[in-house]
Order: structure tokens, then sequence, then C-alpha cells
């Protein structure tokens, strides 16, 4: 068989499953260790700042709100049609954790260049034992074994992301200990003084991170150097909080872009056992 029939069946294969994923239908256990493991080999090239050309529209957390992931999409555009780059926090809190993070990883697989997708504090091993996807995991597959191939892959996941040298996007913000983009380590609360000495240091506009529920869906702070993006409407199914998503185009521009959550489906019935303190 040719490469290029190889790669054809490949991406047929690969096409079914994201259309299966989005009818909020898992894959099978199979299945999503074969994707997670062509997913490491994307992920394994990409830096801990991962340069994204715009146009491309910046995300916030999603927490396992599979239909506000949906509806994010219909308001933004379909992935490749749309380039992405999320921040973080797929799992833990919503009630599909699975096919959210899932989803997410098949069209990182699919379409290498249009995606990107960002660690947030929520994709590590203890966490997810603590705030749901753990046991999501255990009650859709009947095993920890999917909880473990996505948490190995987690390690993977790019830290930060730099749109056309000028905005830099993360998860959750700053330290004082960081001061260039070469010695990213480990992130702390933002600081004004921080986030403008850091923007001057690098030539940066703009600071974009997510991991803070934020009623508008966005919220500038620091004079305008950083931008909070939570795209999780109704956060947790009670917060009633708008989402929003940010658009940069070709010329750098920004607009953003709020929705509201998306029409209830029957949820599942789930004991839930996790704190109520918002990571």
């Amino acid at each position: 068989m040719s490469a290029d029939l190889v790669a054809e069946s490949t991406h047929g294969n690969l096409d079914e499953q994201i259309s299966q994923l989005m009818q909020c239908k898992p894959l099978s256990e199979p299945e999503v260790r074969g994707l997670c493991e062509k997913a490491k080999e994307i992920l394994m090239d990409e830096s801990n700042v991962q340069p994204v050309k715009s146009p491309v529209t910046i995300c916030g957390d999603i927490h396992g709100q599979f239909h506000d992931l949906a509806e994010l999409f219909r308001i933004g555009g379909k992935c490749p049609d749309t380039n992405y780059l999320f921040m973080g926090d797929y799992v833990d809190r919503g009630y599909y954790s699975v096919e959210t993070v899932t989803l997410l990883v098949a069209l990182k697989v699919r379409y290498p260049q249009r995606i990107t997708i960002l660690r947030g504090n929520h994709e590590s091993r203890q966490i997810t034992q603590v705030y749901g996807f753990y046991d999501e995991c255990l009650r859709k597959y009947g095993n920890a074994n999917v909880w473990k191939i996505f948490t190995d892959l987690f390690d993977y996941f790019p830290l930060t992301a730099l749109v056309e040298s000028e905005i830099f996007c993360l998860h959750g913000g700053l330290s004082p200990s960081v001061e260039t983009l070469d010695n990213i380590r480990n992130f702390d609360r933002v600081q004004e003084d921080i986030s403008e000495q850091f923007n001057h240091t690098n030539n940066l506009k703009l600071i974009a991170r997510a991991h803070q529920l934020v009623m508008e869906g966005y919220n500038w702070a620091h004079e305008q150097k950083v931008v909070t993006i939570f795209s999780a409407p109704n956060y947790c199914y009670r917060c009633g909080n708008m989402a929003s998503i940010l658009e940069v185009d070709d010329c750098r521009e920004h607009t953003f872009i709020q929705f509201e959550p998306a029409p209830r489906r029957g949820e599942p019935d789930v004991t839930r056992r996790t704190p109520d303190y918002f990571l």
C-alpha cells in the first residue's frame, strides 16, 4: 500500500472518530491509546513556548463542559477552518471530561498546525484524582487505564504559546522569578509590575491567560497588558457566567466573542464527591 493510501486511510479513521466524538460519544480504550500515542509524537516536537501564527482564536477553560465546547466551535468556526489555541483545563468539574479532552487531542492529531493545546493546572495526575476526571474514567471505562493514558500524555503538552511574537499565552500567570521567555519555569500569581516588565523585556503587547472564572467571559487587568479568557459558560452548571473566545486576525487585531451556555441536555446521574473549591 502506498504512503498516500496509508495516510488517507489514517485520516479517514480519524475523521470517523472525530465525528463520533462530536456526538459526545467516547472512543474505546484501544482507540484512545492509539490516538494518544500519535499525539505524543506530535507534542514531543513542540516547544515550551510554542510559536503560533495569526489568525487564531484563543480560548480559556473548558472543564468537561462538552456541549459548551460544541457551542464554541459553532460560534468561532470549525477546526480546521478556524485556527485555535486552547490554554488548558479541559477536564474535571463538567460531566464530559473524557469526550472533551479526547476530541481536542483528536483534532490536534488530525490538524496539528491548526490547533494548539496548552497544559493547565488540571492536566495533572494529582488534581484529576480529586476533581472528577479520574472518577469519570472509572465510570465510563470500568478501570483507570484511560485516565493513565491521558495523564501520561499531559506531560507532553506545551506550557505556553507565543502568537506572532506579541501575545504570550499561558494558563495561570507569571512568576516574579521569570524575566524572559527563555527561562520559563513555574508560574505564580500575576503581579502588575511583573507583567509590565515581562512584556517590555520580551517585546510583547499582551499576555493572555485562562484559569480564573470571570463573569463576563473575559477581563482586562494591569492597564490592559493582561487579559483573562474563560470559555466555560455557567461554570459547574451553576455560576451564571458568560464565556468568551479571543479572535486574533491576520493584522493582529483582536476581537472578543462572548457566548452563553448551550441548551442543557440530559445529564448523567453522577454522585459528586469533589470539593467545592474552584481550581
